[in-house]
């Protein structure tokens, strides 16, 4: 008969208790796995699929749950297939910044102007009025930049448009961003508020005078007619808001105006008011 030493058991032992651990993990049941839009991770069952919700069973329970598609990311199935339902969120930015290139030397005391917002009764104007200030501001900036390179504003909204940076979603960029992807050191942006006030008449009459002379005398008769016209002007209250920022994001330059007059470009006189006194304008 043959004998095991007490040493040799133990290890015939343990090599038992081995060979049925790895057996029972090797038939252990794999489960599905639920990852949902906002992260949670559910582990059971899938037991089926509609058009518009998830039967599921979580692990060791029989309560079937009925989960929206719309809130699931992805299934992976105990078989290893993954199955994609929606899309994770979008981020704040989705467009990513190109920048020019331009280094830091080359942005040096190069300037873009902005299109600016215009409000008008509380609502947008249209994208024309913005250019149109846009412009308004380049030319009587460019006439006294000194040392400063204006940008024009076409080629400042191509590069806004290549880098899909838009007045609808600025706020997503910093103005180093926006710098960097106009190549510049400075840029001017701003706003107009518009409000409609009262309105002014003015009045008008005017004399119409008809002389007859009779045929046997030399007495004249006179007649005549009065006429009476009115026109109404709208008036406005205007003010403008103009910043400066440097390629770091600072603010260099501050400046809201309440408009003189109260015509509806009244803010042209305002823009002027406001350029002669900024850092980058030069007499």
């Amino acid at each position: 008969m043959r004998y095991f030493s007490p040493s040799k058991a133990v290890i015939l032992l343990l090599l038992t208790v081995c060979c049925y651990c790895t057996s029972f993990s090797q038939t252990e049941k794999k489960h599905d796995v639920i990852v949902k839009l906002n992260g949670d991770q559910l582990n059971g069952d899938v037991l089926e699929i509609s058009d518009s919700t998830i039967r599921f069973t979580y692990t060791g329970e029989k309560l079937i749950y009925n989960i929206k598609k719309s809130e699931i990311l992805k299934i992976t199935f105990a078989s290893g297939r993954v199955e994609t339902f929606n899309a994770p969120p979008a981020t704040a930015q989705t467009t990513p910044v190109t920048a020019t290139g331009a280094s830091t030397a080359e942005r040096r005391n190069k300037v873009a102007v902005l299109p600016f917002t215009f409000v008008k009764d509380g609502q947008n104007a249209a994208q024309e009025v913005s250019d149109e200030i846009q412009n308004e501001l380049y030319a009587l900036l460019s006439k006294h930049s000194g040392v400063y390179t204006v940008v024009s504003p076409r080629a400042t909204n191509v590069l806004l448009t290549k880098a899909g940076i838009t007045k609808a979603n600025m706020l997503n960029y910093s103005m180093a961003e926006i710098c960097q992807v106009l190549g510049v050191e400075f840029i001017v942006d701003g706003m107009v508020t518009q409000n409609r006030t009262t309105q002014t008449s003015y009045g008008n009459t005017s004399y119409s005078d008809k002389t007859k002379k009779n045929d046997n005398s030399d007495d004249k008769k006179s007649s005549g007619s009065a006429s009476t016209s009115s026109t109404s002007v709208q008036n406005y209250e205007t003010t403008m808001d103009m910043k400066i920022y440097n390629d770091k994001s600072e603010i260099v330059y501050n400046q809201n105006r309440k408009a003189f007059w109260n015509t509806a470009d009244a803010y042209k006189n305002t823009m002027e008011y406001l350029v002669k006194r900024c850092p980058l304008y030069k007499k």
